[in-house]
This record gives C-alpha cells, sequence and structure tokens, in this order.
C-alpha cells in the first residue's frame, strides 16, 4: 500500500511538506505543491479521510439523532434511514447516528466539529431541541413538522392530508361514525408531531363532513384487540377505522373480522402504513402508504443541498396517496 512516506520520497520533500499540501495549514511554493501533486497521482495514493477533512474543512458527516423512546415505530425508523443513508452517500457523506435525546450529546457533536450537519427524527409539536438547532453553527434539518414558527427547516410525510384522505375513503364506503386507532399513549402523550398532525387532520375532515371521529391510543401487539372492544363498547355504531399502528393493524383487522364489522362486502378499515405492512393482513384492505425510504433520501437532498450552501423552502411535505384494494359490495 502506498504510504505519504513513499510520495514524499518520489517528490524529492519531507513527510511533513506532503501533510501541510493535503491540509493546507502551510503556505507551500507552487512548484513544490505541484512536485507533490504529481507524485501522488503517479503512485496512486488515496489521503487519508483527515487529511481530506482538513484540506475542505469538512467531516463529510452528518449527524443524525434518534431518540429512541418508547413506543416508537421502528421498522418505520429504519426505513427512513435506509433511504437517507444510502442517498447521503451519493453525496459523499456518511451518517453518524445519535440515539439519544440529550441535548448536550447534540451540541458537541456540532461545536466539536464532528458534523457538517445535522437532522433530528422523532420530533414533538413542542420540541425543546429546535432551540438549540437554531443556534448552532451548522445547518440543521427536522424529519418531523413542529407547530408554530418553524426557526429549523422541515422536511416529512403530509399526515394531516392523510387523515382527511382516510376519512373521505371511509365516507366514501359507507361509513359515518368513525375511529382513528393511533400511535402508542407514550406516542400521544408527548405529542409527537405525527401523531399530533394526523389526529389533527382525521378530526376536521369528520367535523367538515359533518360525520362523529373518534381518536384512541393504541398499544402494540395482541391488545390491540381489546382496544377495538372498548371503541365499541363506548360507541357500538363505530363503523369505519383509521389504524395508524403497524404492530396493532393485524390484531385490529382480525377483531373486526370475528365482530364481523369488517367484511368482503363492506370494508370497515383504511391503514395507514408501509404497503408491506398493509399487504401482509390476510384479506385485502386500503391503505395511504408511509414512504418511508422516499423521507429518507428527500431529507438527504435537502440537507446535502444545505451544506453546499443552497437555501431550501422551510417545509416540504410529501402527499399522501391511497392505494384502493378492496370492491365494496354497496357503497353509499
Amino acid at each position: 500500500m502506498v504510504t505519504i512516506a513513499d510520495v514524499a520520497e518520489e517528490a524529492g520533500v519531507s513527510i511533513s511538506t506532503v501533510s501541510y499540501v493535503m491540509s493546507g495549514k502551510r503556505t507551500i511554493s507552487p512548484e513544490t505543491r505541484k512536485r507533490v501533486e504529481r507524485a501522488i497521482t503517479t503512485l496512486g495514493f488515496s489521503p487519508h479521510a483527515g487529511a481530506r477533512s482538513l484540506a475542505s474543512r469538512s467531516t463529510n458527516v452528518i449527524g443524525l439523532q434518534i431518540p429512541l423512546r418508547s413506543g416508537v415505530d421502528v421498522h418505520v425508523v429504519m426505513e427512513i434511514v435506509t433511504g437517507l443513508v444510502a442517498r447521503a452517500r451519493t453525496h459523499g457523506y456518511d451518517i453518524l447516528l445519535l440515539t439519544s435525546d440529550d441535548l448536550r450529546g447534540m451540541e458537541r457533536a456540532a461545536r466539536g466539529s464532528m458534523v457538517d450537519a445535522l437532522l433530528l427524527m422523532d420530533v414533538e409539536s413542542d420540541d425543546p431541541r429546535i432551540g438549540v438547532l437554531a443556534q448552532l453553527p451548522q445547518p440543521s434539518l427536522l424529519i418531523g413538522l413542529p407547530e408554530g414558527r418553524r426557526a429549523v427547516p422541515c422536511v416529512d410525510f403530509d399526515f394531516e392530508e392523510a387523515g382527511w384522505l382516510a376519512v373521505d375513503r371511509l365516507r366514501a364506503l359507507g361509513h359515518r361514525r368513525l375511529a382513528l386507532i393511533g400511535s402508542p399513549e407514550e406516542v400521544m402523550e408527548r405529542h409527537t408531531s405525527y401523531a399530533d398532525r394526523l389526529a389533527r387532520g382525521f378530526l376536521a375532515a369528520c367535523a367538515a363532513a359533518g360525520v362523529d371521529g373518534s381518536v384512541h391510543a393504541c398499544p402494540p401487539g395482541a391488545e390491540a384487540g381489546a382496544l377495538v372492544d372498548e371503541v365499541l363498547a363506548h360507541d357500538a355504531d363505530v363503523s369505519g377505522f383509521l389504524v395508524h399502528n403497524e404492530s396493532a393493524l393485524p390484531h385490529v383487522f382480525a377483531r373486526l373480522v370475528d365482530l364481523g364489522k369488517h367484511t368482503t362486502g363492506k370494508p370497515a378499515v383504511v391503514a395507514l402504513c408501509p404497503d408491506d405492512v398493509a399487504l401482509s393482513v390476510p384479506a385485502p384492505i386500503d391503505s395511504i402508504a408511509v414512504p418511508a425510504e422516499a423521507l429518507g433520501e428527500a431529507a438527504a437532498e435537502v440537507i446535502c443541498d444545505m451544506i453546499a450552501g443552497g437555501t431550501p423552502a422551510g417545509v416540504r411535505l410529501i402527499a399522501p396517496t391511497l392505494t384502493v384494494r378492496t370492491t365494496p359490495a354497496t357503497a353509499k
């Protein structure tokens, strides 16, 4: 393997001179610089990433903070990360993963010049990290959409519009009393932005259409079936369900089938989830895809453009799309 010492010998200079040429820390005469650069090319020397970063004053690293809190849908998170990492690599950037929600850890990565930019996930409607981000020297981006004035650019899926779209579909299927079976209770209590916005869109659409709607935090797994019983015990006329809880979906669906609420002739469920999750249910259901990987790719494009000096729009939302898989016998 070619080393910096080989380059120094080929160019007839000291190792420190080669280092200075690569880092730009000292002024080197044009003639000497040319000899060093010619030696690097001739020998096929690949400078260490650290030397390259010194020369460009860049780390070629983007910090990504994903607090692994209770109730987080890890499957969707990892799809977002997959899209983000793959697209960032095409721009020459690696990802440094920060898994705590410690503000000091985020500041340490930024002020210690460990990263060129910061991305934040699991954003809350009133997120305390945003004020810190706005004060840091590096560009920053939220994968999420907080309320109020947005001092930091945002990229996300349009959850509020997804709520409207689901209500439109359930109404078209003839349902007039609707329930949103949503995220786990801890996610809603934290006012995670996507949960708040989905509920807001769902309830606004119900009000605009003159139908009854209710929102219910849902535990993951088999306990979700018991929640269906609770909803119907409170209001037996609820017949249409928007489900946004990936691990709860099969149990909610199975319980609705058992109770005769969902049949081939009268579908009762619209799911908000990745397509593969919707297709894993044993019978066709309509769904609104969460384009998790595309969301990660979009975030990577925006943050790389910001690093390069671009000025993106304050908010970029990916529009929802409904996939219809059911054919009801009658639709009112």
